[in-house]
């Protein structure tokens, strides 16, 4: 084997040194992927007479409608759905099951008793939990609420101490429970935005038992009653979740709606009558589902752009995006919607697949922009000794990679 002469290694350094030097290496191309100058007309906000609202997008978490949604308000027996999150979770885990039967206490039978909806249990008898169940969620006892928690906890307080614990945990920051029925107390409180994300929880980790919400009537003890949720055949793809009614509170829903693979949440509250609730019900929810769209932008290994690689067996590498993108925007802004790629080249080999490179940068109409992480699509790996002199003498007398 022939050795290479030392004078071709101090050559090779010092060439390295001087074209090291000038490489543009904080270079950032960026290019607009997608982009338009034609201006949308402005989208008017909706109006609602509700004193408290939020729309929010499921899918993606974008809030469409934002009224006072941070407020504290009494949630009446939209609170219920917190009862049920804790029920669910104990059928979930084994520690109830549908056909259990449940004696029904005094306690729990006097509370139907005093004021508020009820499903008439009697107080000695014993009730399937199933029984109970739609007891809450379609007729939105009260009855049927304390002898669930008692099930459960063995006490009201008790599961009402649970209840208030577990509700920190799945997210709901500024709300507080006294009871399982809703019924008012001073320190019993929601807002609108715990009260979504509340039901969204409930969708998504009870796929199981959701399905009770759609129910639209439930008859026991020869006793019929209907479904009080106004979007339950009123709005397509409506399937729940529960309404609320106190003096103090005025009338409220939260409620859903899935079309086409998107789901919407909304949380009304403070209104004056049923049938101020069931319009405003069904014309937020219907402007949500006809105003905005959902959107793939990006998919996850998607190819966006190519960088050059310095001193790499390939020229180039493919940039990737890192995950999936989805969007909701205005149907009517959709040409304003922009991307644009960002990204330091030239690359400095040897470069592996899923080395992070640059971002992809989409600004969304009325929305927080959102970055996406570019990473390597291929390997380029370093070239020899001879490779690497040749492309630096040529860079150094031509200026190009």
């Amino acid at each position: 084997m022939k050795k290479i002469p030392a004078i071709c290694f101090l050559f090779a350094f010092f060439l390295s040194a001087a074209v090291y030097a000038q490489l543009p290496v904080d270079t950032a191309a960026s290019a607009p992927a997608a982009e338009t100058s034609a201006a949308a007309e402005p989208q008017p906000p909706i109006v609602t007479i509700a004193k408290e609202a939020i729309i929010v997008d499921a899918n993606t978490g974008v809030v469409l409608l934002d009224k006072h949604a941070g407020d504290r308000m009494p949630t009446s027996s939209m609170s219920k759905l917190m009862t049920m999150y804790m029920v669910f979770e104990a059928l979930k885990n084994g520690q109830l099951k549908l056909g259990d039967e449940l004696l029904v206490s005094e306690r729990a039978w006097k509370n139907s008793m005093d004021e508020g909806s009820r499903m008439y249990i009697q107080v000695g008898t014993k009730v399937k939990v199933e029984d109970l169940v739609r007891g809450v969620i379609v007729q939105s006892g009260n009855d049927a609420s304390v002898a669930l928690a008692e099930g459960v906890a063995g006490t009201e307080e008790a599961f009402v101490d649970a209840m208030n614990v577990r509700a920190k945990e799945i997210g709901l920051k500024d709300s507080h429970f006294m009871n399982a029925t809703g019924l008012p107390d001073p320190d019993h409180y929601s807002t609108p935005r715990d009260l979504a994300i509340l039901a969204y929880r409930i969708i998504t980790d009870f796929p199981n038992y959701y399905p009770y919400f759609a129910e639209k009537e439930f008859t026991y003890n020869k006793i019929k009653q209907q479904n009080r949720d106004p979007l339950l055949g009123r709005v397509s793809g409506a399937d729940g979740l529960k309404t609320g009614h106190t003096e103090i509170a005025g009338y409220g829903l939260v409620g859903s709606a899935k079309r086409d693979g998107r789901r919407v949440i909304l949380v009304l509250n403070g209104l004056a009558s049923k049938k101020d609730r069931e319009e405003e019900g069904i014309k937020l929810m219907e402007w949500a589902f006809r105003n905005f769209e959902s959107k793939k932008i990006v998919s996850k290994g998607q190819h966006i752009d190519d960088a050059q690689v310095w001193l790499g067996q390939e020229r180039t590498v493919p940039l990737v995006a890192d995950g999936d993108v989805n969007v909701v925007m205005p149907r009517a802004k959709r040409a304003e919607l922009k991307l644009s790629v960002k990204f330091k080249q030239p690359m400095i080999a040897p470069v592996k697949a899923g080395e992070e490179a640059g971002t992809l940068h989409i600004e969304v109409p009325d929305q927080k922009p959102v970055d996406v992480k570019l990473v390597a699509g291929a390997d380029s790996p370093r070239k020899g000794v001879f490779g690497r002199v040749k492309d630096r003498l040529n860079y150094l007398l031509t200026g190009s990679f």
